[in-house]
């Protein structure tokens, strides 16, 4: 799983997270931060209580977060996400012992990111496009 700290710098980097049911996220600087949280329509638990077990559909946790706003969030993408998102660009990932590397195409160049897991390989080779369209960009 792709840790904060790499998505944190997706997000600064322009990703935009539009989310969807299984997303996973975290919330940042609200004690929160070993969390991770997954987009779903409702969590559902079964209860026992003296009159019978009943099944719960529970919209909050136990510590009542109501709501957070999407920009207070840092979404975690899977490795599937990622190779989306880099789209026609992406080329190739290989496993070589305990390393990854993922090679990309960009205006003809062949760039190579190696990574200790495929989501961090990916995420690099993500970060490098994001920074090459800001550049393009100006």
């Amino acid at each position: 799983m792709l840790g904060v700290q790499l998505a944190a710098q997706l997000k600064a980097a322009g990703l935009t997270w539009k989310p969807q049911l299984g997303d996973r996220f975290a919330i940042p600087d609200r004690d929160l931060d070993d969390e991770v949280f997954v987009l779903s329509n409702m969590t559902i638990q079964v209860h026992d209580r003296p009159e019978g077990r009943i099944i719960g559909f529970n919209g909050t946790t136990e510590w009542a977060l109501d709501d957070v706003e999407v920009e207070e969030t840092i979404w975690l993408p899977r490795e599937d996400q990622l190779r989306e998102l880099l789209g026609a660009t992406f080329r190739e990932l290989r496993q070589e012992n305990n390393t990854f590397s993922v090679r990309v195409e960009l205006l003809g160049d062949n760039h190579v990111f190696t990574a200790p897991s495929a989501e961090s390989g990916y995420a690099a080779a993500l970060l490098h496009l994001l920074a090459a369209a800001d550049a393009g960009a100006r």
